[in-house]
């Protein structure tokens, strides 16, 4: 695995100057991705906060050659690349020559937890070549901070508004990760950009992997946790740290959790910082806090039971 400083020496093909916001975490998970693709590498984004903030015409943040994809279908995009790169290496038709090239989709959690699914599904059984990325800040950021499925229990937002008739969304989140994982996939994984040689180590290890692979990011959002943009990785860490967010992957079948906390940290010291929450600190919804704590253990002690087992 590449080193911080291999990292850092490597040609910076996610350039700034991009319009996404301070203390985004889509930037870095996307800077760490391309660096550990280490040689050519074709991407699309989904529509979404990723697409519009780094391709605002005339200009663009995208040091490769990039797709746009409407919100359903980056999976579709990515898997027609590869294969009409296949086709050309095989007749022997590839423009520059027979190089290997990596292909990596984008999207958020709207565009694939939701709205991408059915293409994502697809191109995942097919079986073509490429690493998925989902940025998971849990919910449709872009287009107004409404609720997705991967939108955190009792979380606040323009379509779950915390008040007197729901306190905020009433669902638990979808867990795409386990979905992908049912694909039988040779790799999937869960990773958060707080741990960089975490995130690094698997998208390196998933661009080697030959079939498509699966990688959902812990991807902090101020606007729309309502949180300070200096707090953004500390945030993703405590996502971790709590086991909100556990980071973990399933090579050929086989869980294994990358990283167990040494003392698991309360759900509240996520919680308690992000405005979209802040509505469950209201005495009268200690019961819902408790739910809350309740079900990340029980999914946490899920996963535990579950490593060095074949899924």
């Amino acid at each position: 695995m590449a080193t911080l400083k291999d990292l850092s020496r490597q040609q910076e093909l996610f350039s700034g100057g991009h319009r996404l916001c301070a203390g985004c975490g889509i930037p870095p998970i996307v800077r760490l991705v391309l660096r550990a693709a280490n040689g050519p590498v074709v991407a699309t984004t989904a529509t979404g906060c990723l697409e519009v903030g780094t391709t605002i015409y005339p200009y663009t943040a995208w040091r490769v050659p990039w797709i746009h994809s409407a919100f359903e279908n980056a999976a579709a995009t990515i898997s027609g690349a590869e294969s009409a790169y296949k086709a050309l290496r095989k007749r022997g038709a590839l423009p520059g020559g027979d190089r290997e090239i990596k292909f990596v989709a984008f999207g958020g959690d709207g565009g694939t937890y939701d709205i991408g699914l059915q293409a994502l599904s697809g191109a995942l059984e097919r079986g073509h070549n490429f690493l998925y990325i989902c940025y998971d800040n849990g919910a449709y950021m872009n287009t107004g901070i409404q609720r997705s499925s991967a939108t955190p229990f009792y979380s606040s937002t323009t379509t779950s508004p915390a008040g007197q008739v729901i306190p905020g969304k009433k669902q638990w989140r979808k867990d795409l990760t386990r979905i992908v994982v049912a694909h039988d996939i040779p790799y999937a994984a869960q990773t958060s950009p707080h741990n960089w040689s975490d995130l690094s180590k698997k998208a390196e290890k998933a661009l080697k992997i030959q079939g498509p692979t699966f990688m959902n990011v812990m991807s902090p959002c101020p606007l729309g946790w309502y949180t300070k943009s200096e707090d953004s990785i500390k945030l993703a860490k405590l996502s971790v740290d709590t086991c909100y967010w556990p980071l973990y992957e399933v090579e050929n079948g086989v869980l294994k959790i990358n990283y167990k906390p040494r003392e698991k940290k309360p759900l509240v010291e996520w919680l308690k910082p992000q405005g979209r929450f802040k509505h469950l600190f209201k005495p009268e919804n200690a019961g819902l806090l408790e739910e809350f704590q309740d079900r990340v253990d029980a999914e946490w002690q899920r996963l535990l039971d579950l490593e060095g087992k074949r899924l």
